[in-house]
């Protein structure tokens, strides 16, 4: 190529217009993904907080049956009732923590896979 010759230019499949778009695209995505997953935390930390309200109305419920047991099998059966209250709010935990994990994976999945939320 001579001194005076211009560069070939190169073609070019994105244009500087096409790369600004795009890039503006995936910060927009990435604010959306952030905002879902954040309301989808304060959702998740609204409810454990809930739980641990439960967890010490349960507590305080057993003092007192014990302070008012009269024998060992008032006793037996307050902690028998506790305890079975315990497991079946262990369970529901165990579900709905199931329940959260599965909505925050499939927000990842679908920003992952390109896909936008519905709720915006």
């Amino acid at each position: 190529m001579s001194p005076n010759e211009a560069p070939t230019k190169w073609p070019s499949p994105f244009s500087a217009t096409d790369f600004a778009k795009f890039g503006k695209e995936q910060a927009d995505t990435l604010a959306e993904m952030q905002k879902e997953l954040s309301r989808l935390a304060e959702q998740a930390n609204a409810d454990w907080m809930s739980r641990m309200e439960l967890e010490r109305d349960l507590a305080s419920e057993l003092g007192g049956k014990l302070s008012q047991a009269k024998n060992p099998a008032d006793a037996a059966k307050a902690y028998q009732d506790w305890m079975g209250r315990r497991v079946e709010i262990m369970s529901k935990d165990s579900q709905k923590f199931f329940a959260d994990t599965q909505k925050f994976v499939t927000a990842m999945t679908r920003f992952l896979t390109g896909g936008r939320s519905s709720n915006s």
